[in-house]
């Protein structure tokens, strides 16, 4: 963030809360391709403010929320008590050139490669994947409709049903054919669940999207793929072997971190529902088809020239593994 771009902000903070502001410590934080994060040291009054300046990055992907509407979605979870950075103030395009929003600074690490290795910066594994279970319940807590999340559309139909139509139609019209992954959505069309009333859902809730220190969670962060949708894809996606970093132990099967029981658990002191782990097995088949066609999509950026990135690159990569994980899970591949 250059000098004149934090001039801007002092003034613009300075009028919006009355008082003499100033900012110290402004540092890029690591993360977030697709959004800009700066540390700030916001001196408000007498009031010393830990803050987090969330801002649009030059390349943008079409399904991402905008700032506004991720600061809606914070003020929205913050007040049905789940665990993320106090939102503080939306800003406005014209002061950085680019939407943004302020919220304050959370605690820990999110690093997952580190989490899931690093034994001290989370000593009680299965208390914290109780934790996220209890967060995943406060998050679906929450129901259409909503004024203030007017933003989100609620799905015609069943979600993962227009998910499937929705990727049958990208593969078709794509120049290269993936009849894995055809295999999968064909799979999961026809082992459908019963539709259950949709609720706020934040699709990537996994590790390396949650602040950890030793005491536990501190911050659940990245909001800009919620939507209306199924529970159970949440703990799917939470769950699926592609998040897990390396920990391929089943008994690891929560995030990496500890077991799925555990995370049920959680899930269950505050939500009252019981979830059998058999039916969390179609999400977690979900979470691998949805990765995989992001992972295209993602290399699909590289590749067509628009937006040349080894990271965009590397991420098509993943296709094939995953293809694979697909057709073991669904029993096509006798290979374990």
């Amino acid at each position: 963030m250059s000098p004149e771009e934090i001039e801007k902000l002092e003034h613009w903070l300075t009028e919006r809360t009355g008082e003499p502001v100033s900012l110290g410590g402004v540092r890029a934080l690591s993360g977030g391709a697709i959004q800009e994060n700066w540390a700030a040291d916001i001196q408000c009054g007498d009031e010393l403010i830990e803050a987090v300046i969330r801002c649009d990055a030059p390349s943008a992907v079409p399904d991402s929320l905008g700032r506004a509407q991720e600061f809606a979605l914070l003020k929205a979870v913050f007040a049905a008590g789940v665990t993320v950075p106090g939102p503080l103030w939306l800003g406005e395009t014209a002061v950085l050139g680019r939407d943004f929003f302020i919220m304050r600074r959370a605690a820990g690490t999110a690093a997952g490669h580190r989490l899931v290795k690093d034994l001290s910066l989370a000593p009680d594994r299965e208390a914290l994947v109780r934790q996220v279970g209890r967060e995943m319940a406060r998050i679906h807590s929450i129901q259409p409709p909503r004024d203030d999340l007017d933003f989100l559309p609620e799905p015609e139909g069943h979600p993962a049903l227009v998910f499937i139509n929705e990727s049958r139609a990208f593969l078709d019209s794509y120049h290269s054919a993936f009849p894995a992954l055809e295999w999968g959505l064909r799979w999961l069309e026809t082992h459908l669940p019963e539709q259950e009333p949709v609720c706020l859902v934040h699709r990537d809730f996994r590790t390396g999207n949650y602040m950890v220190d030793e005491q536990g969670l501190t911050a659940v962060l990245d909001w800009e793929f919620t939507s209306w949708s199924q529970p159970l894809e949440d703990l799917g996606w939470f769950c699926a072997r592609c998040w897990r970093f390396g920990q391929l132990d089943e008994a690891l099967a929560a995030g990496g971190i500890g077991s799925r029981a555990a995370l049920l658990a959680g899930y269950e002191e505050v939500s009252g529902r019981q979830i059998d782990e058999q039916a969390l097995f179609y999400w977690e088949v979900f979470a691998h088809v949805r990765w995989a066609m992001i992972a295209i999509k993602q290399g699909e950026r590289h590749i067509s020239g628009n937006e040349p990135s080894l990271e965009l690159a590397l991420t098509a990569h993943i296709v094939p593994e995953l293809e694979l994980h697909i057709l073991r899970m669904t029993g096509l591949s006798e290979r374990s």
